[in-house]
């Protein structure tokens, strides 16, 4: 049976989510710009910097492996959710006992309460019901369209709301808090079978075996996309750090918002295609081109209007981030092509070549970063960024040539 019924009707339900998504998100992003200054939103990246750090340091892999695996039992099932909360509190520790060296580091104090109060946010993640991989594993994009989109209406809302009332930058980390409190609620109502607190040590060294290259190129992948953000932030100060973040954003919304979509769509497909190499081609060429339409379009816009696109959503206060918005557009279809690419092979379980292609990313980032920022302020922090994807390409196609040319 082909599956290109399954991915059309995959590709308009989670389409039409991140339309849905990020128009709310567009409509926060106006709202709470025109509130909160420059070095609010400095601080709160921080706190996003240390979470994602964390959370990717410490991740399984666990999702991904429940995708490709076959049949899910309720043992795979238990033990993931197991693995997820002790995960959780690892990640919630952790904060609580760096935030004093985070805001040293940054030299920004105000970090440190702001980073205990988020330490909530892992415990709540950590208690979401695995089984809601089922949506994207059996293809019910439907019902993963109403389960996201009423996430993350709650967090919106509740960001919104209390942005507006308290003026505060700590109203963003309770957004969070709610709509994390929230989905935990709304996964084991949705989502069956329930998990037990039961372990296996035979599912756990089968999850973490196979999940570890997903964890380094996890680590690799948040030192890449996130290295040139800890220069500035550590180079520069707190006000270019919102300012250099806030262009980051805008500029990376064509990928956000096309591959995030195509992949979470192809994935599952991939996989039930993978026996068929010629048919695996055709649908990745399919997929890369329709994705190469989608984001070159808006990253032209970007790179030739980049002070009337920022003057339009953030206002004039944000002006001095057009010039990182006009390099990092030149980033999008080299970081789509990549992304297209790291669907396929996690779909053939080659998790190696993601950690290898996150790995030599990371290390062209390092090795640049620091003179570039050093001598171009933020805008050599987004030079850095284009060079190192431009040098990790050929990696990319060398990987993509071994996979079609093996029999």
């Amino acid at each position: 049976m082909g599956y290109l019924k399954h991915t059309i009707k995959g590709l308009s339900w989670v389409g039409t989510l991140r339309v849905l998504s990020r128009a709310l998100t567009f409509l926060k992003t106006i709202i709470v710009a025109r509130i909160l200054l420059p070095f609010q939103f400095g601080v709160f990246g921080i706190v996003s910097l240390i979470l994602t750090f964390l959370e990717i340091l410490t991740e399984t892999g666990v999702n991904v492996i429940l995708i490709q695996e076959g049949n899910l039992s309720q043992s795979y099932i238990n033990s993931s959710w197991v693995i997820s909360i002790f995960r959780g509190i690892l990640i919630s520790l952790l904060m609580i006992l760096s935030r004093g060296a985070v805001a040293s580091f940054f030299r920004t104090p105000e970090v440190a309460n702001l980073i205990l109060l988020a330490s909530i946010i892992p415990i709540l993640r950590g208690l979401i019901n695995p089984t809601i991989i089922k949506f994207q594993k059996e293809l019910r994009f439907d019902k993963e369209f109403r389960y996201r989109l009423l996430v993350f209406f709650v967090e919106t809302a509740a960001s919104l709301s209390l942005v507006l009332i308290t003026r505060s930058v700590a109203a963003l980390v309770w957004g969070m808090i709610i709509g994390a409190g929230f989905e935990v609620i709304l996964s084991f109502l949705w989502s069956k079978p329930i998990p037990s607190f039961s372990f296996s040590k035979k599912y756990f060294r089968n999850l973490v075996g196979r999940g570890k290259w997903v964890t380094f190129a996890g680590i690799f992948n948040y030192f890449f996309s996130q290295g040139d953000t800890i220069a500035v932030g550590r180079l520069l100060n707190t006000e270019f750090l919102g300012l250099y973040q806030m262009a980051y954003k805008i500029s990376i919304l064509p990928i956000t918002e096309v591959t995030d979509v195509v992949s979470k769509v192809t994935l599952p497909v991939y996989i039930k295609i993978c026996g068929d190499l010629a048919r695996l081609k055709t649908a990745f060429r399919k997929t890369f081109l329709g994705t190469c339409l989608l984001v070159i379009p808006p990253s032209l816009l970007f790179f030739f209007f980049p002070k009337e696109i920022v003057t339009f959503i953030l206002g004039e206060k944000w002006i001095l981030s057009a010039p990182a918005l006009k390099v990092l557009a030149l980033f999008v279809p080299l970081r789509a092509f990549s992304s297209t690419a790291v669907t396929l092979f996690f779909s053939l379980r080659k998790q190696e070549y993601v950690t290898r292609v996150s790995f030599f990313s990371f290390l062209f980032l390092a090795v640049t970063v620091i003179p570039l920022t050093i001598k171009f302020g933020i805008v050599g922090a987004g030079i850095s960024v284009v060079i190192s994807s431009v040098l990790v390409t050929p990696l990319v196609i060398y990987y993509l040539s071994r996979i079609f040319k093996s029999k």
